[in-house]
């Protein structure tokens, strides 16, 4: 961070109505924007001339800074003293100069002499909040930061309260990237300010760049937990610590622990529990809702719980390998709770659970086709629920070969739902099942007026699409091969990836000309993903970037990146790459909003914010 950059907006916009500041002075309205432009080029020699001449002029301390570190950068150090001590006579109460005599005794190289100015104001401190920050604010503006460190610490000597000025040492700690002092900090801080917890995990993450660092973090956090076992902050804290390591299982252990030792009602373990599934830890998660149930069917969370866990269950069970002997068995459970709380809108969410498992795994489509068009005839349903199992029903009706039934369900819902977002969902689908069947044409028309849809996710399938269309029908050949790729995207349609890929495969071999590749990657990439096979995944989209770099997937690609480093692989600082190139790369994309939130997010950017008015107050202050 520039630590003129304040400074010098605020001299920008004198410099743009000069006379209004200093009246009656023979100085030209451009010199003060010109002094600045030739400092930040680095032409200090240039910039000198004009600064000393503003400088000079009567009530223009405010060039003070930029002028006196002019002559710093031109080593011209005589002039630099004679001007500070002038200051220092004129002002001698003022704490500015004496640190910027300090700073010229730094450049100097005696650093004795300027440790004894700078220990000697704070010796001298009254017991001011407001001093207090003005003299750190100064440090800071002359870049010593750890004596301005040094006094907020004498700041909370002298008021006698370690919790004063935390905001502003955590500020300085990220910027100086002290590890050890913003993990030291926080845990001091949360004691007293829990809310902080959220700032501490997004901060943390932002500079921590190993798994040794997580475990120093580990063992200071327990320390703590020793000296209050029943502090709720730190459990949380220390849960967030073992998760970012993929540790879940010591993450549940001490959670376990905590509701033991408290005798709490298990909400706690119960909200902490979602980390689990959103990291896939689903074993983990199954072992926490066990361990709820056991608390009995009179404990608020036991309900919650066993529809949780069935649903975790559904969620280990779809993704990876599984085996058709315990999908039976997880549908069987979920018939199990139809029929003990009846099939109603509190249960729809077991239904299509139920027929998801019937249509996709269990290879009873018309089972499921059943259930959904039950499902549809309940009353109490809203209409966007019913609109949703509309176009689950209407999935369904193309695995049974029902393909006019599946277009009549997906029109009631677009124009039910015009103009809405599971409109525009029903309106793709049916472009989808066109492009399956080989109707390039009308699918593209579909996409056409998707572009302009107001769902961006929808609106990118639907661009994605209707270029794949517009690029591969240029020819017969391009045709066929399209053909055969929207074979292969029907059978991952219907959940059998193995003979997709194969699909895929022998595109290459049939038409070895056709230009499907980077499409049939991120296919393939999106299997891998199902299959929890994230490496593989993130290694083909890589590909992707690398060899398609004006292709149509390119952006997609990198977003995906970014998401799997974010949360599956565990690797911040590869995710912030990805994210940055497709903010960098392409800022047209659709993903560029989102990227740019998730980036600033992993690097902490909340926090920076707090900075900028830390140094702000800068200009303030003089």
């Amino acid at each position: 961070m520039n630590r003129f950059f304040f400074i010098i907006s605020v001299l920008l916009s004198f410099g743009a109505n000069a006379q209004i500041f200093r009246p009656n002075q023979q100085i030209a309205p451009d010199e003060s924007s010109l002094a600045i432009q030739y400092y930040q080029d680095g032409a200090y020699d240039k910039a000198v001339v004009l600064l000393e001449k503003l400088y000079s002029t009567p009530n223009n301390e405010v060039y003070f800074d930029i002028y006196f570190n002019t002559l710093l950068k031109l080593k011209r150090y005589d002039v630099a003293e004679k001007t500070v001590k002038k200051e220092i006579k004129k002002d001698p109460k003022s704490d500015v100069y004496p640190i910027a005599l300090g700073k010229l005794y730094q450049e100097k190289g005696d650093v004795q002499a300027a440790d004894k100015i700078f220990n000697e104001v704070i010796s001298k401190l009254p017991k001011e909040e407001f001093r207090i920050r003005n003299l750190a604010n100064n440090f800071y503006r002359f870049e010593n930061y750890d004596y301005a460190v040094q006094t907020f610490k004498q700041g909370r000597k002298l008021f006698g309260d370690d919790q004063m000025f935390v905001f502003e040492l955590l500020n300085i700690y990220r910027f100086k990237k002290d590890k050890a002092m913003l993990m030291q900090e926080y845990l001091d801080a949360l004691a007293t300010m829990p809310q902080l917890l959220p700032q501490a995990e997004t901060v943390l993450a932002s500079i921590f760049e190993d798994k040794n660092d997580y475990q120093i973090f580990q063992a200071a956090i327990l320390k703590k937990v020793q000296k209050a076992p029943d502090a709720e902050v730190y459990i949380q804290l220390l849960t967030w610590n073992y998760i970012q390591q993929q540790e879940f299982e010591m993450a549940l252990r001490q959670l376990i622990a905590y509701d033991k030792r408290t005798k709490a009602d298990g909400g706690s373990l119960f909200n902490a529990i979602y980390t689990f599934v959103d990291n896939g830890a689903y074993e983990t998660a199954i072992k926490a809702y066990d361990y709820l149930l056991t608390k009995g069917k009179d404990n608020q969370y036991y309900l919650p719980s066993k529809i949780e866990m069935l649903n975790t269950r559904y969620n280990l069970r779809t993704s990876g390998k599984y085996s058709v002997a315990d999908l039976d068995l997880l549908a069987k459970d979920y018939e199990t709770l139809l029929e003990e709380n009846g099939k109603n809108r509190n249960t729809l969410f077991a239904i299509k659970k139920l027929a998801n498992l019937q249509a996709y795994y269990l290879n009873k489509p018309a089972n499921a086709e059943k259930e959904l068009e039950n499902a549809i005839k309940m009353p109490g349903i809203n209409d966007q629920d019913l609109g949703q199992l509309k176009l689950d029903l209407g999935d369904i009706y193309i695995l049974t070969n029902q393909p006019w039934e599946a277009f009549l369900v997906y029109e009631q819902v677009s124009k039910r739902f015009e103009g809405q977002p599971i409109g525009n969902e029903a309106r793709f689908r049916s472009a989808k099942l066109s492009f399956y069947q080989g109707n390039f044409e009308y699918s593209n028309s579909q996409c056409l007026v998707l572009k302009a849809a107001t769902s961006q996710l929808i609106a990118n399938d639907a661009l994605n699409l209707s270029l794949l269309i517009s690029d591969n029908i240029q020819t017969p050949a391009d045709s066929n091969a399209l053909k055969m790729y929207a074979d292969a995207e029907m059978l991952l349609f219907r959940n059998l990836p193995e003979k997709a890929i194969k699909k895929m495969d022998s595109i290459a071999i049939a038409y070895p000309q056709n230009s499907l590749s980077d499409a049939m990657m991120m296919s393939k990439a999106r299997i891998f993903i199902k299959a929890n096979d994230f490496q593989k995944a993130a290694d083909i989209l890589k590909k992707v970037t690398e060899e398609y770099k004006d292709g149509i997937w390119t952006d997609d690609a990198l977003f995906t990146l970014g998401d799997l480093y974010e949360k599956k692989l565990n690797d911040i600082t590869q995710a912030k790459v990805y994210f940055q190139k497709l903010i960098t790369d392409y800022p047209g994309s659709m993903f560029s909003a989102e990227a740019r939130k998730r980036f600033r997010n992993l690097r902490g950017d909340g926090v920076s914010e707090s900075m900028v008015h830390f140094v702000s107050s800068l200009v303030i202050s003089h």
